[in-house]
């Protein structure tokens, strides 16, 4: 089964840098683009990095420059490194792996969250 877990958020003041690590079992990168999404009180979940099988990345366009999507594959980890973090990125951030191939073609997988909380 697939798990996917979270973990590296905090309290950080504004400027300073957090990583993100998701651990992850019972899934491939090769056959998965993996993402970073984010969810702040009374917003709507934003996508806010994708790393996909061929290890392109994307980003928000408020993070662009800012944070790095990255995969260690003898870590089976995703990481997130967020640099010049401002209060606007305080939210719950939630690793995601998208099926890209195969019978789970589509399917997501979520893992819980970590909290990120930028102070001013």
């Amino acid at each position: 089964q697939v798990q996917l877990v979270e973990s590296g958020g905090g309290l950080v003041q504004a400027g300073g840098s957090l990583r993100l690590s998701c651990a992850a079992s019972g899934i491939i990168f090769s056959t998965n683009d993996m993402n970073w999404y984010r969810q702040a009180p009374g917003k709507q979940r934003e996508l806010v990095a994708t790393i996909s099988t061929d290890l392109t990345t994307t980003y928000l366009d408020s993070v662009k420059g800012r944070f790095t999507i990255s995969t260690d594959n003898a870590k089976n980890t995703v990481y997130l490194q967020m640099n010049s973090l401002k209060p606007e990125d305080t939210a719950v951030y939630y690793c995601n792996g998208r099926a890209r191939y195969g019978i789970h073609r589509g399917n997501d997988y979520w893992g819980q969250g970590t909290q990120v909380t930028v102070s001013s």
